[in-house]
């Protein structure tokens, strides 16, 4: 709604598996690729509608690695959301040690294991099934199979990169790595805002509200810093 009153207009979906956990028929021959497939496809639509004179793709999380992919030479600009600066699994070894110190060592292991060969690895701890389970290594090794440094390093077209000092999903370290990597990107680190966009205060429990309370409101500096962008 903020961007409609600034005349932007968006088109904003979420990941195929969302519809498929929705319906309970989730396809395990699912892989990151089919999200950039996904995402190109939105862009080849936007393209052909003449409503629209430029296109920006926006990528948040996960999403901000499938964004840059899904980029083509029609594409004016692109934002980057609390994206990923390193591979994936770097990034989730790092979350485990802040979170359980020394399971990071054992998911470490294993992703060196998934990397090295090409059979599924079967010895996975209990602990790490959800992420590193034989049903997920497919997935995970797509999208491991993609560094953000230096994809964003690729693009020709303008870069805005946002995170937030409230981010304890994905630190602003990981913003500066794009940024490195992307010298010529604008940088933002917006104080206050977390991982969903929100804008928090220093309490962790009510911070933690924002992620399913919706009356929480999206974080005004993030939105002034888009449609800035958007309008150079």
């Amino acid at each position: 709604l903020a961007l409609k009153k600034e005349g932007i207009a968006t088109y904003r979906y979420d990941k195929r598996v969302v519809t498929q956990m929705k319906k309970k028929k989730v396809d395990p021959n699912t892989s990151f690729d089919d999200f950039i497939t996904d995402a190109r496809d939105v862009v080849a639509y936007f393209e052909k509608d003449k409503r629209f004179s430029k296109i920006y793709i926006a990528g948040h999380s996960q999403g901000s690695l499938v964004g840059m992919l899904a980029i083509n030479k029609n594409i004016d600009g692109f934002i980057s959301l609390a994206g990923a600066g390193e591979v994936i699994d770097n990034v989730i070894v790092s979350q485990i040690a802040a979170q359980s110190p020394g399971l990071d060592t054992i998911a470490r292991t294993t992703f060196d294991k998934m990397r090295a060969q090409e059979e599924i690895v079967e010895d996975v701890n209990p602990y790490l099934m959800q992420l590193q389970g034989p049903q997920m290594q497919p997935f995970m090794e797509s999208w491991m199979a993609y560094d953000p440094a230096i994809e964003i390093a690729k693009l020709k077209t303008p870069v805005l990169i946002i995170n937030g000092d409230r981010d304890f999903q994905v630190s602003i370290e990981q913003a500066k790595i794009l940024h490195a990597a992307a010298p010529s990107s604008q940088l933002e680190i917006i104080e206050g805002l977390n991982h969903v966009l929100k804008k928090v205060g220093n309490d962790d429990i009510e911070a933690a509200k924002s992620y399913t309370d919706v009356n929480f409101p999206i974080h005004p500096v993030l939105i002034e810093k888009m449609v800035a962008f958007i309008k150079e």
